[in-house]
């Protein structure tokens, strides 16, 4: 067998690279099994760090950051600086790509959670207000920038390695498999605030408990960081990049040749993206202010739920590989119209309701799952060979804006002041932007 050393492609790759591919148990080769569990755990870590922050935007930086402000007010300018990543993440999938062209995948990987890993975790030593004044909104900013940042560095492209190497019959269950990372990083950030809100005094969570789950994040990114290494260097990955299937293009020349795929794709996941936080951060925000219920006990509904999700995402990759990835979006999208209807009909969250509060966040886990399942699928089959990286990770930051960015906000504001059935019109409008994008898209002529 020819060594490592022999190959041109590896002697000249960058120091990590080849440091992943020597802890490699086969040189040069990764199962797709293996190729599965380094996506799920590098999603899981991204998701981790942002639904910490999400959760913290309720139970703490109204009251830490923001204690001048009445309790909605602090927790609406908290969800304002939540959607600072949001805005970031563009910027950072532009900045990233240039040191990927210039330095390699792994540098750009490293670089990219270690500073994801590095801006959560300092969010832990965060002052409040009473010690730093204003400099702490200001600080606490600052690090959500460069999460978003980070975000934008972290797509790696092994989402495509998996699905471009699948069976055709079983693309969508292939597609399927990144995106189990969601909940699994959200049970984990749930679990960690329902632990130390239901064990702990007010006091004590405020004072050490709440910035525990912070320091976790750091551990979680560089686990994350050599499961990714460990695959970029396979010789599966080299081959792809040799096809122009993930090397990234310049962003100018992307927009020019696939902008309308970008845009278009765009609205595809909407549903699923508007509902993301409207079932995970926001009924949390609601819960906190309006009723009375326990949030430690809510959070573990919320984790039952993200639970429910995980199965329906595996059920949307069983459906899409028997109606197409197109069919299973579309219906998941009408389901979650019809969801937004009930809600603005009947409001199923409705203050002390605890079954209506318990039934709004398990329909919407099992809605949430079935239409993320196949999002990031539709997302990279807008875009041929040559455009599919830059052209899949700038799309899926515009969805990710446009969708969920400013979902607690909105939906905290527009309930608070007009009534909770107006978070079930936020809602539906996502519903009918991915049906009315997807009946473009076939207008169109491309295959989301």
């Amino acid at each position: 067998m020819a060594t490592i050393t022999a190959d041109p492609a590896a002697a000249s790759s960058s120091k990590p690279e080849r440091d992943a591919r020597l802890a490699s148990s086969e040189p040069g080769h990764v199962a797709p099994g293996e190729i599965a569990l380094g996506v799920i755990i590098g999603r899981t870590s991204e998701f981790f760090d942002f639904f910490v922050f999400g959760l913290a935007c309720v139970l703490v930086f109204p009251r830490l950051v923001f204690p001048w402000a009445e309790p909605v007010a602090g927790t609406l300018y908290s969800f304002g600086l939540f959607a600072l990543a949001f805005v970031a993440r563009p910027v950072g999938s532009v900045l990233f790509m240039a040191i990927d062209r210039r330095y390699g995948r792994a540098t750009k990987l490293t670089i990219a959670l270690f500073l994801l890993g590095l801006s959560t975790c300092l969010i832990a030593f965060l002052p409040g207000y009473e010690t730093i004044g204003t400099w702490s909104a200001v600080l606490l900013g600052l690090c959500r920038i460069g999460q978003g940042l980070a975000l934008g560095g972290a797509w790696d492209g092994l989402a495509s390695l998996l699905a471009l190497n699948a069976p055709p019959s079983r693309r969508g269950w292939y597609a399927m498999l990144p995106q189990l990372g969601a909940p699994v990083g959200f049970m984990l950030a749930s679990g960690l605030f329902a632990f130390f809100q239901l064990q702990l005094s007010d006091a004590d969570f405020m004072g050490f408990g709440w910035r525990y789950p912070f320091f976790v994040a750091f551990t979680i990114n560089v686990v994350a960081l050599f499961a990714r290494l460990r695959l970029v260097a396979t010789e599966e990955f080299r081959r792809l990049l040799e096809a122009d299937e993930l090397e990234p293009e310049p962003v100018l020349q992307t927009v020019r040749a696939s902008g309308r795929n970008i845009l278009v794709g765009a609205f595809v996941p909407l549903a699923c993206y508007a509902l993301f936080h409207l079932v995970t951060v926001f009924p949390v925000s609601w819960i906190n202010l309006f009723t009375g219920r326990s949030v430690g006990e809510f959070l573990m509904v919320q984790f039952a739920g993200a639970t429910v999700a995980t199965m329906t995402i595996v059920m949307s990759g069983l459906i899409a590989d028997q109606i197409g990835r197109r069919s299973t979006i579309a219906l998941a999208a009408a389901l979650i119209g019809l969801f937004a209807l009930g809600s603005i009909v009947a409001p199923l969250l409705f203050g002390d309701s605890m079954a209506g509060q318990t039934i709004f966040v398990v329909v919407g886990f099992a809605l949430l799952g079935l239409a993320y399942g196949q999002s990031s699928g539709a997302i990279a089959e807008n875009f041929g060979t040559k455009y599919r990286y830059t052209g899949s990770a700038l799309t899926s930051d515009l969805a990710w804006l446009v969708g969920a960015g400013f979902a607690p906000l909105v939906a905290l504001y527009a309930s608070s002041h007009l009534g909770l059935p107006w978070v079930g019109v936020y809602l539906l409008s996502g519903a009918v932007c991915t049906l009315g994008a997807l009946g473009l898209n076939r207008r169109l002529g491309t295959t989301a």
